[in-house]
C-alpha cells in the first residue's frame, strides 16, 4: 500500500498511475481477509463480535477521512498528490503497530509450535485461561504441517458446504447492489439539489451509524439475527427505490423516497450484511482450511465487485432504475431466505465449538 500510494502520488505518466493503483489493489486484496482472519483468532468468544465489528467502522472512517481531505482537490491544483501521499500514514502505522501484535495461537498451534502459541495466549487471555485455551486447541486435528490444501478440497467433499456457504454470502452481499447504491447517490442527491459534499456527508453518517448499532448488537443478538434483519432492511429500501421510480409518483415525492431509500440501504447494509460475512467466515471455516477458504471467498468477493461496477450504468440505461432496483430487492430477499435456511449462529461460541460443530463426517 505504502509503495503503490508513493507511486500514484510522484508519477507523470498513466503507465506509473496504474502500477501504483494495482500495487494499492493487491495491499487492500490482502489487508481486509487478513484482518478478518486475524481478528477472529486472538479475540475472546464473548467479544469476537464486537471486536470484529472494529474493521467496519474503521472502514467507514476511512472512507469519510478520504472524501474530507479530497475537499480541496478542485481549489487546489496538485492536491490529489497530497491525498495519496495522505493515504501512506495509516499503512505505515498499521506495519508500525503489528510488529508489537500477538501472533495468531491458532496458526502456531497449526504449525507445531505448541509452546510459542501458549505464550501467545498468556499475552492475549492472562494466564489464567491459558490451560483451558490450550485444551481446546488439542480437541481438534491440526493436519500434517507440510499438508497443503488443494483447491479442489474446498469444492468439494467434506469441506464444500462450508466454503458454499462463505463465498454465497460474499455474492450476495455484492449483488445486493451496495456498491451501485454508492455509485449511483451523486445522481439521485444531485437531482434532489443536494450539494455532492453533503450528499457524501449523509451516507458516511448512515454507514458509520448502522456500523456502530452492529458493534454493540453483534455479541448480543447475534450474526444471523443480524444479517436477517439487515438484508430485509434492505430488500425494503430497494422497494421504496421502485416506488420512487415509478411513473405514478409525483415530482418531490420520488425524489423523497429515492433519497429515503438510498439512506435506510446503506444503514441497513452497515447493520449486518456489511461487516458480518468478513466476521463469520473467519468462524465457520474449520482451522486447517480457514486461511485458503477466506482467500477464496474474497476472490468471489472481489470478482463479483468488479463485474457490479463494470456493469452496472450500462444496465441502468438499458433496463432502467425500476427494473434494475427490482432485481437489487430480489437478490435481497434471496439473501434472507439463505442465510434463514443455512447460516448458523456462532455467537458466545469459541473457534473449537464452532468447528466440532461443522466438521463433517470423513
Amino acid at each position: 500500500m505504502i509503495i503503490g500510494a508513493a507511486t500514484s502520488a510522484t508519477t507523470r505518466t498513466l503507465a506509473g498511475m496504474l502500477i501504483g493503483r494495482f500495487l494499492v489493489g493487491t495491499g487492500i486484496g490482502i489487508g481486509p481477509p487478513v484482518a478478518s482472519l486475524y481478528l477472529a483468532e486472538v479475540s475472546p468468544a464473548s467479544l469476537r463480535g464486537t471486536y470484529g465489528s472494529f474493521i467496519q467502522i474503521a472502514t467507514c472512517l476511512g472512507l469519510m477521512g478520504a472524501l474530507f481531505i479530497g475537499i480541496p482537490v478542485r481549489e487546489i491544483a496538485g492536491w490529489w498528490r497530497i491525498c495519496f501521499w495522505v493515504s501512506t500514514v495509516p499503512a505505515g502505522i498499521l506495519a508500525f503497530a503489528m510488529i508489537f501484535c500477538a501472533e495468531s495461537p491458532h496458526w502456531l498451534y497449526k504449525k507445531g509450535r505448541s509452546a510459542e502459541a501458549e505464550a501467545e495466549f498468556e499475552r492475549l487471555l492472562g494466564g489464567s485461561h491459558v490451560k483451558y485455551a490450550m485444551l481446546e486447541l488439542s480437541k481438534l486435528d491440526r493436519g500434517d504441517e507440510a499438508d497443503t490444501v488443494k483447491l479442489s478440497e474446498l469444492l468439494r467433499g467434506r469441506h464444500f458446504r462450508v466454503v458454499y456457504i462463505g463465498s454465497t454470502l460474499f455474492a450476495l452481499q455484492q449483488l445486493s447492489g451496495i456498491n451501485a447504491v454508492f455509485y449511483f447517490s451523486s445522481s439521485v442527491f444531485k437531482s434532489a439539489r443536494v450539494p455532492s459534499d453533503v450528499a457524501n456527508a449523509l451516507i458516511g453518517v448512515a454507514n458509520l451509524t448502522g456500523s456502530i448499532v452492529a458493534m454493540l448488537l453483534m455479541d448480543k443478538l447475534g450474526r444471523k439475527l443480524l444479517l436477517l434483519w439487515s438484508f430485509f432492511g434492505m430488500t425494503m429500501s430497494m422497494v421504496l427505490q421502485v416506488a420512487a421510480a415509478n411513473s405514478y409518483v409525483s415530482g418531490s415525492g420520488s425524489l423523497y423516497l429515492s433519497v429515503g431509500g438510498m439512506l435506510m440501504f446503506v444503514l441497513t447494509f452497515a447493520l449486518g450484511a456489511g461487516p458480518v460475512p468478513g466476521l463469520l467466515l473467519p468462524e465457520i471455516f474449520l482451522n486447517r482450511i480457514r486461511a485458503k477458504a477466506m482467500a477464496f471467498c474474497m476472490s468471489v468477493h472481489w470478482v463479483i465487485n468488479f463485474f457490479v461496477g463494470l456493469l452496472f450504468l450500462r444496465l441502468l440505461e438499458q433496463l432502467g432504475p425500476q427494473l434494475l432496483y427490482s432485481i437489487f430487492a430480489s437478490v435481497c430477499m434471496m439473501a434472507v431466505i439463505f442465510v434463514k435456511k443455512n447460516v448458523m449462529e456462532t455467537k458466545g461460541k469459541s473457534l473449537q465449538e464452532i468447528e466440532i460443530a461443522l466438521l463433517p463426517p470423513e
